[in-house]
Formats: C-alpha cells, structure tokens, sequence
C-alpha cells in the first residue's frame, strides 16, 4: 500500500477544522485508502476507535443506510456520548439525500466530517445549499509519475517512465508487478465501472457504443482544440450519426465522473476567458490506453497530458493561453503566482526550438516562462526562459 503523503498531510492539516473535508476524484484513484491511512493516523495519535465512525457505501453491509434519514439515525446510535466523534464517509454520493445528514450532524454532534465521492456534483448547487461556505474539497488523482518511480526504486527512470505513459498511476496497477496482462485487464475493469456506473447508469443514458467513440475521439486528440459540435460532426460524418447538444451531455458526464478535464483557453493580451473550443486532458493516461487499445501513441500529446495533471496535482488553476499570433500550452495560476509553461518532446531542431521559445517571448508581461521538453538542459535558460527536463520536473528536481 502506498502512503498518499501529501494528501494524507492535507487532511491532518484540516483535522478538527469546522469544515467538512470532500475528498473527490475518480474511482479508483485511491480515496478510500486515503481515508483508510487517515484513520491509522487517529488511532496512532490517540483518538480512540470507537470515536471513529468509517462507512463505505459500496459495501453492501452498508445497503441499508443508503438514505438520509437512516444514514442519521445509525451515526447518532453509534456516537452515542463519546464525546467528540470523526466520521468518515466513503462513496457518498450512493447515499439518497446525503447533504441533509451532514447538515444535521453539523449541528445535532460534536464531529468532525470526512467524505469521498467520485462525482463532480458532490459540490453542485444542491451541496452548496446545504453546507455553503462549510467545505474544503480535495482533489485527489491516481499515483503521479514520482510516487509511481518511488515504487519502482530498483529499475531504470525511464523504464517506470515508460510504464507510467503506458498504464497511467491507478494504485492497484501496483499489484500486478511486470504482468502486462493483468495490467491491462485491470484497468479495463476500471474503464468499464467508470463509463458503465458513472457515466451511463448515473445520467440515465442508454447509448453505451455512443460514449465509447466520445471517449475515444477526446482521447486520442488530446492537446488539440475541440468542441462539442466538433466532436459531433467528426461522428455524424463517420457514419454514426449524433447531435452536438447529445455529445455535451455526454462530455459533461464525463468530467462530473472526473474521467476527463476541460481547459478554457484565456486571453493572454485580452485577458478573458474565450468561448468553444476547448482542450481536454484525461485523468489518467491508463484510461487513454484502454479506450485506445494500447496501441503506439503520440508521445509529445501524451507528456502534454502528463504536464498537465502534474499542475494540476501542486494546487494549480489551469488554463490554455491564447492569443491571434500564438499558443502557450498552459498558464498555471495559484493566488498571486502565475507561470506559463510551453511543452515540446524536443528542441534539439532549431526551428521547433525558435518556435516554442517564440511563443513564450511574446507573452507582455514578466511572469515566468518555462519550456519543458525532454531533454536533458541541466539548468539552462534561452532568452530568459528556463529549459527543464520533464522527469526533473515531475520529480520536483
């Protein structure tokens, strides 16, 4: 079992916080483990287990408190007049009118609330009626690349890097060693329950072989500018033929399952949010290998994913700059910090290297400018930009 750290650190920071802690992210990414360890960590620092109240709601033992009331009733029972209880509640979003639970926990008992999901309406409108302003989400992805790299201490850095590109970070890919096939049969498994529970049972949709070909087409063009209507056409002129309004359902459904994440792009000189298109990235370059079929892949499409996510796991907002004359691949904002990042699977070309240390010249503004490649620059900087290897990147080198 590997120890998520830094999330793990997060929850401890807010123990005890009057804030319930939503942990969401996509199935199998490893939430439940997480809470599992965060439980460890209580009882290690005295926390008496029976003041520790731990459900997962896709345990059947659990079928009969899949709603509001009874979920309340049980907790209340089970606290009894232990004092301060930690309730930790994992796959909420199976249980009918949750938010009204936690609510009333909030002011019936002395708790402190942990929950996980695996669907973005976890924090929709309807939560937000009921706990506005009493949340604080963390966002947890599979395995990064280094946590991934540290399970595998004793090979090369570009064998598990290779790996890593291959089947993505899922957790319990770490069970099945150097087995390929396993590997793969596991995480289809994962596709299967992802697109099968949270994407077509969860929205009411009916058309299976409609959502493969989407998930496809997003994923086999990622880093590249796309739309609904775009995505429609391409299907329509395929000869499967669809609607743009159908296909945003779809795509929508797909992030609320976290399987996928829109980018907007931003104005760089504007200074706005532009309309369609869009880029998408996937949660996991596991998932883009099995909707793929594992099949060769674009490798400078697949680090562009793979910068990305890592952004996204340090805390970052993250957008596509934009602009008549240019592309910046990402801008990450976090508070006041802002850094533009521009991604190449190499520079050794003149003309490929001048293109990408183009765009970021551009840019009127100071902010830092950073090109990653893969490469090895050992610190170098082109024109005030800096060049980083993309495995000293991803290990925080």
């Amino acid at each position: 079992m590997i120890l998520r750290q830094d999330y793990l650190k997060k929850l401890i920071d807010f123990k005890d916080k009057n804030l319930i802690k939503v942990i969401t992210g996509i199935r199998r990414c490893g939430k439940s483990v997480l809470m599992g360890q965060f439980k460890a960590h209580l009882i290690e620092i005295g926390i008496d287990e029976g003041q520790i109240i731990h459900l997962n709601f896709e345990s059947l033992k659990y079928e009969h408190l899949k709603n509001y009331a009874s979920l309340y009733a049980y907790i209340m029972e089970q606290a009894g007049d232990r004092g301060r209880v930690y309730i930790l509640l994992d796959e909420i979003q199976e249980v009918d009118g949750w938010e009204k639970t936690l609510s009333s926990l909030q002011v019936d008992l002395d708790c402190d609330l942990y929950i996980t999901g695996s669907n973005a309406k976890l924090l929709s409108s309807e939560l937000a009626t009921y706990i506005s302003g009493r949340y604080v989400e963390i966002h947890m992805l599979p395995l990064s690349f280094k946590e991934v790299a540290a399970n595998h201490a004793d090979e090369p850095m570009q064998q598990s890097f290779n790996r890593f590109t291959r089947y993505g970070g899922f957790p319990g890919l770490t069970e099945m060693g150097d087995n390929e096939a396993l590997a793969r049969d596991y995480l289809i498994g994962i596709y299967n329950t992802i697109i099968v529970k949270d994407v077509i049972s969860r929205n009411n949709f009916r058309d299976v072989d409609l959502i493969n070909l989407i998930v496809k087409f997003v994923t086999d063009n990622i880093g590249n500018l796309m739309s609904a209507t775009k995505i429609a056409d391409y299907l329509t002129s395929s000869g499967r033929k669809t609607h743009a309004s159908t296909v945003n359902d779809y795509l929508q459904a797909l992030e609320n399952a976290f399987a996928i994440y829109k980018v907007d792009r931003y104005s760089i000189k504007g200074k706005q949010l532009l309309k369609a298109p869009y880029k998408y990235y996937v949660a996991d370059l596991g998932l883009r290998g099995t909707a793929l079929g594992f099949r060769e892949m674009d490798l400078g499409r697949v680090i562009e994913n793979v910068v990305f996510l890592e952004l996204v796991r340090r805390g970052y907002h993250v957008f596509v700059g934009a602009d008549q004359s240019f592309e910046v691949d990402f801008i990450a904002e976090k508070g006041q910090e802002r850094i533009y990042y521009q991604v190449s699977l190499s520079i050794v070309d003149d003309n490929v290297k001048r293109r990408e240390v183009g765009g970021l010249l551009k840019i009127p503004d100071n902010f830092p400018k950073v090109l990653i490649t893969m490469d090895y620059h050992a610190g170098e900087t082109e024109s005030g930009i800096e060049l980083v290897n993309l495995l000293d990147f991803l290990l925080g080198n």
